[in-house]
């Protein structure tokens, strides 16, 4: 089994924040509530699913349809959702929506790191539980999948900071795809096929770096076909 260490994530920590809130620090440092510098967002896909298969898609005009596990860290800028996290190694949110019974689905989204490295979301949340896409720039380069503290893939990919990235993420059956920029990047099977529906989470989460600032927008989550059954 590849250790966490292995790989440059504390992972055990990154899937508390499914566990539950975390307690809010009564003092944030200064860094961490100073705005940065970010280039306009992508606009909208002009692509519509057809009639039925669109379970979500937000705007970030309110935080009305999210629920976030802890306080001060989320808000909404001219239709950009920030993640804004105070300085310190191994901080971190989840910001959830949609249901527990959604399955065989695809997650679309746009996203910008400005501090920090890590950056993605979760798919088929369930409780404490579910599949966590890592996103990592810096120094990193790549994109990391787990179910909670069992890594389940590893890919490079080129994600600079302060640019824009398109994620998309197919959870089907028990087999998640990951496209980053429309690359096909990981695609890989859970062993134990017991994650396969749920909710979404996005991420903010400071790591080892200590900091984080990432932006999300265009977010959207879409009906797939199931996976066939052997044999058919």
């Amino acid at each position: 089994m590849i250790r966490a260490q292995r790989l440059g994530l504390p992972v055990s920590l990154l899937l508390m924040a499914l566990c539950g809130p975390a307690a809010t620090p009564a003092v944030e440092h200064a860094g961490a509530a100073a705005p940065a510098a970010l280039p306009a967002p992508p606009p909208p896909p002009t692509v519509v699913a057809p009639p039925g298969d669109t379970l979500f898609a937000e705007d970030f005009r309110t935080l009305d349809a999210w629920h976030a596990d802890r306080d001060g860290v989320w808000s909404v800028e001219e239709g950009v959702l920030c993640g804004r996290l105070p300085d310190g190694k191994q901080e971190r949110s989840f910001l959830f929506a949609g249901s527990e019974d959604w399955r065989d689905y695809a997650v679309d989204l746009d996203l910008c790191q400005v501090r920090g490295v890590d950056k993605g979301l979760a798919v088929c949340v369930r409780g404490s539980r579910g599949i966590v896409v890592d996103l990592r720039g810096g120094e990193y380069q790549d994109l990391l999948l787990y179910r909670q503290q069992v890594p389940l893939g590893r890919a490079p990919v080129v994600n600079a900071d302060r640019a824009w990235h398109h994620l998309r993420v197919e959870a089907r059956g028990a087999r998640f795809t990951v496209r980053v920029n429309g690359a096909l990047v990981l695609e890989h099977g859970d062993p134990l096929g017991s994650m396969r529906r749920g909710r979404i989470a996005l991420v903010a989460y400071t790591g080892g770096h200590g900091e984080c600032t990432v932006f999300y927008a265009n977010v959207s989550v879409t009906r797939l076909e199931p996976a066939q059954r052997p044999g058919r």
